[in-house]
């Protein structure tokens, strides 16, 4: 009886140890810091860095919902290729709605980038037209192949021969036109142009202050005046555009008091740290040190 008990335990443990050896090794996902199996990783493949497949799904689908037309790269801050996801892969992550408004963006801005092409400047057209003009700088006569309008191929207006554009300010939406070029000045037309990367954008709610998703540049909706710098909105505070940012008094005064205390608390952090850091770095450079030796102590090859 002995014989046969001690022969079930010691077939138990071979069970356990062979079942412990066909484990697979977790996997630390960088982007949320937790272990997961192989099967929920993936792997990129011009880069061969490994996201959990949540992570990674999540990070695409933000990125395309935030309107980006461009190739999305590695979530790994220091990915030592530089890597871009492949549309396979992209394919893979998101659902058939977000991958065709992936290839869609992606292919509005082929089409802003390439000074060869243009969309038809008519809002119920927008066809892509090409500029036969060697120098995309000298405007030139564009006619759309779906709806014959000639047009500039600088400003979008109706082809002016002759006559230099009109580049005061941006083009936008005419209200009671019939033909739908973007022709109008007036400073609460619902779509204009950005400023700095000339692409359409619609405004349906919200403050004065606008961010273009395409180039990241912040302009009055109003004058189209610079904004990147104004940090403290002081641009409605007088002018044309005074009181029109579409928040009440108290909600800038906070605003700009939480600007102050951020920028305050920054300082501080720096004041503080600065010292402690001169007095610290030379126990810093001993710690450095005397890791450098063990590391080399434990390197070195032993004596025979």
């Amino acid at each position: 009886m002995e014989t046969v008990s001690n022969n079930h335990q010691v077939a138990a443990k071979g069970l356990s140890v062979d079942s412990e050896l066909t484990l697979e090794p977790l996997i630390t996902c960088k982007l949320c810091l937790c272990e997961y199996a192989p099967d929920r990783m993936t792997t990129l493949e011009q880069c061969s860095c490994v996201f959990c497949t949540l992570c990674l799904t999540q990070y695409v689908e933000l990125l395309i919902r935030e309107g980006c037309g461009t190739t999305i790269t590695c979530p790994e801050l220091d990915c030592p290729k530089n890597g871009v996801l492949q549309d396979a892969e992209i394919a893979c992550l998101v659902p058939a709605d977000l991958l065709q408004l992936y290839q869609q963006l992606k292919f509005e801005r082929e089409i802003h980038l390439d000074p060869s092409r243009t969309r038809c400047p008519r809002v119920q057209c927008q066809a892509v037209c090409h500029i036969d003009a060697g120098d995309s700088h000298q405007a030139a006569p564009v006619q759309c192949p779906s709806c014959c309008t000639q047009f500039c191929s600088i400003c979008k207006a109706s082809w002016h021969p002759g006559q230099d554009c009109q580049k005061s300010q941006p083009f936008m939406l005419s209200k009671g036109s019939d033909d739908g070029f973007l022709i109008s000045h007036d400073t609460e037309a619902p779509i204009k142009q950005c400023p700095l990367c000339h692409i359409l954008i619609e405004r349906n709610e919200g403050c004065a202050q606008m961010m273009c998703k395409n180039c990241k540049h912040t302009f009055c909706w109003y004058c189209l005046h610079n904004l990147d710098n104004d940090i403290f909105l002081r641009h409605y505070d007088k002018g044309p555009c005074r009181n029109k940012l579409g928040h009440s008094r108290a909600s800038v005064i906070w605003n700009r008091t939480q600007v102050v205390g951020i920028l305050f608390g920054l300082g501080l952090i720096v004041l503080v740290t600065s010292p402690l850091l001169l007095l610290a770095s030379p126990c810093i450079l001993c710690c450095v040190c005397k890791s450098c030796r063990s590391k080399k102590k434990h390197n070195r090859p032993p004596s025979t």
